[in-house]
């Protein structure tokens, strides 16, 4: 897998398909730490001379232009942290962004518009996505795969243009497979995986490749809940999807048989609704209120969870234990996050909305081994999967 610094890039058009997929909050970015992770591919060849167009999606608008999508507040942010105007085209491909490329210059920079606007980035049909993917290859004479978060998917942006130009890795996809790597191929154990969050399908597939690796899994957040109801447990109003129940109870099984314990919660704080002005309390998990969601674990599972991650040498850390953007119901994630930094093992943390919780909360990122950009691409990766962004950047 080639790097930039393979690549004589000077007065070239260069095509960065970067990860760029962050909260927005009133039209602003409410969390840049993708757009900053971005930084280092970014410079490192506008300072080269080359003419970078970046490309990135946002959200799933459906395929078609939707303004709530737009990366027009993206661009921006990325303006203020380069030092320089950043413009954003209008569509996605045609004759007025090949005109804005024309114009770019040695060391310029502009951004596509998002790239879902346009349904065949994301069709399953070989050919349509080509379509799309010659496209934008004309835009460019080189391709830098830096969006390490969309690498697991099998889109025009990520997998076909690669197949189309000159291409190489840029530094954040080679930092995040060095330090996914630590994962898979040298494990310092005992290995702890905390698994939180609200995307729990995200998550479910990996639980079976995960038991067999580590040798205890923390489970908080919403991912608690299907295994709790595999339990026994009711869990009142708490996010639940039906038909994850009988996947965790088949996971506990597994658990099991191969000694991986599974820790699940013993108490959360519940409330109606994720509010910071709603009343709340600490409850057992099998007194969890019909009418109440648990919104985060309680103080008993934050300490349990600690010491386990305090005990470690390898943790992996993907999901926030609660609704962290709500103060009431951060304390598990700020506790779990706290242990991780303070203790000796090697900590990564994968997912955009784990890493956007440990910034919201105050943690520097550099109090942790690694933190990732990619939620279920990390994931993935470390499940042994092949990654199609990955695998189009080992082709010649």
């Amino acid at each position: 897998m080639r790097s930039i610094d393979d690549l004589q890039v000077a007065s070239r058009r260069v095509l960065v398909r970067a990860d760029l997929n962050v909260p927005l909050d009133g039209g602003r970015v409410a969390d840049d730490g993708r757009i900053r992770a971005s930084l280092p591919t970014l410079t490192a060849l506008t300072n080269r001379g080359a003419k970078v167009i970046v490309c990135a999606h946002l959200g799933r608008p459906g395929g078609k232009p939707d303004p709530k999508y737009s990366l027009a507040p993206v661009a921006a942010r990325l303006g203020e942290l380069v030092g320089q105007r950043v413009e954003l085209t209008s569509e996605t491909t045609g004759p007025p962004v090949r005109a804005a490329v024309e114009a770019l210059h040695r060391g310029g920079l502009i951004m596509l518009e998002n790239l879902r606007f346009n349904a065949a980035e994301t069709s399953k049909d070989d050919v349509q996505r080509g379509a799309f993917a010659d496209q934008l290859a004309e835009l460019a004479d080189l391709y830098v795969a830096d969006g390490f978060g969309a690498m697991h998917r099998k889109h025009a942006s990520v997998y076909d243009v690669a197949l189309r130009l000159p291409h190489a890795a840029g530094y954040l996809v080679q930092a995040e497979v060095a330090a996914l790597t630590r994962l898979t191929a040298s494990i310092r154990r005992p290995y702890v995986v905390l698994l939180g969050g609200a995307k729990v399908a995200d998550k479910f597939d990996a639980i079976g490749s995960l038991i067999t690796a580590a040798d205890r899994i923390l489970v908080g957040g919403a991912m608690a809940f299907p295994f709790l109801v595999a339990q026994g447990h009711k869990v009142g109003a708490s996010l639940l999807e039906a038909d994850q129940v009988e996947l965790a109870r088949g996971y506990l099984e597994q658990a099991a048989q191969a000694g991986t314990p599974i820790v699940l919660p013993s108490d959360v704080i519940v409330a109606a609704r994720p509010a910071a002005d709603t009343p709340r309390e600490i409850v057992a998990v099998d007194q969890i209120p019909a009418d109440q969601m648990g919104l985060d674990i309680g103080p008993e599972t934050a300490t349990s969870f600690a010491i386990s991650i305090l005990q470690a040498n390898t943790v992996f850390w993907n999901g926030p234990m609660g609704v962290f953007e709500q103060a009431p119901f951060a304390s598990g994630t700020r506790t779990v996050a706290r242990a991780l930094a303070g203790g000796e093992a090697f900590t990564l943390i994968g997912g955009g909305d784990t890493g956007a919780a440990i910034r919201a909360l105050g943690f520097p990122e550099s109090a942790f081994g690694y933190v990732s950009t990619g939620g279920g691409a990390s994931l993935e990766f470390i499940e042994g999967k092949t990654l199609p962004g990955l695998a189009a950047l080992k082709e010649p």
